[in-house]
């Protein structure tokens, strides 16, 4: 059974910079995609950030483009996301999510999926608090 367990978040100011950490176990965490997610009150879950199994290919959402950058450690089975000029938009309840919320396409990029609800084994996240 897939767990996954976010940590990193705080309260910062406007401009400053966290790491964000989500380590995974019960699943096969070197051949899965991964993505970040994160829900700001009142919206709905957003896609932040994905990376491939191997770390060769990631992408980030227009918002955090510049900004965010989401990497890996398959031998600790970590997921990261390092944030820094952070703004009072991404305050938000940050999440990481496996194979129910990243795929990987035929040309090796990874995508945001949302399609697979069955399969969603969400963690409790961690809260991101940016003030100006």
């Amino acid at each position: 059974q897939v767990r996954v367990v976010e940590s990193g978040g705080e309260s910062v100011q406007a401009g400053g910079s966290l790491r964000l950490s989500c380590t995974v176990s019960g699943v096969a965490f070197d051949r899965l995609a991964m993505a970040w997610f994160r829900q700001a009150p009142g919206k709905s879950r957003e896609g932040v950030s994905c990376i491939t199994a191997s770390g060769d290919n990631s992408y980030n959402a227009d918002s955090v483009k510049g900004r965010f950058t989401i990497s890996r450690d398959n031998d600790k089975n970590t997921l990261y996301l390092q944030m820094s000029n952070l703004k009072p938009e991404d305050t938000a309840m940050y999440y990481c999510a496996a194979d129910w919320g990243a795929g990987t396409t035929a040309w090796g990029t990874c995508f945001f999926r949302q399609d697979r609800p069955d399969m969603e084994s969400w963690g409790q996240g961690t809260l991101v608090t940016v003030s100006s």
